[in-house]
């Protein structure tokens, strides 16, 4: 048994597919194929059922995946201990941000952080908050930025912002020239939100809970495409205000504020308590705090 071995069921059972387990782990796939079989043999015990569209662990398999990936977070953990005792601030940190976070505050915060820690580049991956919890809890993430509440056993947290919401219209529409609007008012409005799994729809949700009884609501699968799809007429929006920053912006929309007090999300840092390099993780909530865009309000407690 090997750790190579542990890392190709590891990477199976995260994928459900042997192709892609492969790619992920930069080797051939019957290379890959060949060391399960191998370890099956060892063990002698089937760890997956293969079919010809996916691919299943067995009973025993989710129990040897589920110890196979402890011991990887074990000599994961070895290396941060010795990488912590050269320099915590070298080294990639591996960084989950979610979507309606990384494309308006990371061009902002990799500049500022390249100079507090210039041998610490991001490894940045982007996801939905549940597979960024996903990766954080097997140690294939180092922190991850998330909206609060957020909470799970051996997990550390800290608020970086809070961060204003504001409705955003086509320029032709009747909100065009208002000062603010009343976000119940958005029950009587098409409103795009981002696909199911997004939390920042839900937080949208929880602040008109009318959209849920008589909203006429479309999805799309990420801002920049609702942004297109309000542009073109097709309804009213609501963005975090990182996204409507001046180079953002279509001239095809206006930006309206919310009626006081304007709903808004906290933005935090979450990582595990046994992370090694605790420095790192100063050093990125400094940067995140040196950060400026429009409508963040940086939370300093």
């Amino acid at each position: 048994m090997t750790l190579n071995e542990l890392r190709y069921v590891a990477a199976v059972a995260r994928e459900k597919n042997f192709r892609r387990a492969a790619e992920r782990c930069f080797v051939s796939q019957p290379a890959l194929s060949l060391a399960i079989r191998k370890l099956e043999n060892e063990l002698g015990v089937q760890i997956f059922e293969r079919g010809r569209t996916k691919v299943a662990l067995t009973a025993n398999g989710v129990r040897i995946v589920e110890q196979a990936q402890r011991a990887l977070d074990e000599v994961a953990r070895i290396r941060e201990i010795a990488q912590a005792g050269k320099d915590p601030l070298a080294g990639a940190l591996r960084l989950g941000v979610i979507h309606t976070v990384g494309p308006y505050l990371l061009p902002e915060l990799i500049p500022v952080l390249q100079k507090l820690a210039p041998r610490m580049p991001l490894e940045v991956e982007e996801d939905v908050t549940a597979n960024l919890e996903t990766g954080l809890k097997n140690g294939r993430l180092d922190a991850i930025v998330v909206a609060l509440p957020f909470a799970g056993p051996g997990v550390a947290t800290r608020a970086l912002y809070d961060e204003a919401f504001e409705v955003v219209v086509p320029r032709a529409h009747a909100w065009a020239k208002r000062p603010s609007v009343k976000a119940s008012e958005l029950a009587g409005e098409r409103v795009l939100l981002l696909d199911v799994g997004h939390c920042f729809s839900d937080q949208v949700v929880d602040t008109c809970p009318e959209l849920l009884q008589r909203g006429d609501r479309q999805q799309g699968n990420s801002l920049e495409t609702i942004r297109n799809m309000v542009a073109s007429g097709l309804g009213v929006t609501v963005l975090p205000a990182s996204a409507n920053e001046g180079k953002y912006r279509s001239p095809l929309t206006r930006v309206v504020p919310f009626a006081r007090p304007e709903p808004k999300r906290r933005i935090g840092l979450a990582w595990r308590r046994a992370f090694a390099r605790p420095q790192a993780i100063d050093a990125l909530v400094e940067a995140v705090r040196a950060v400026r865009l429009p409508g963040l309000q940086i939370v300093r407690r």
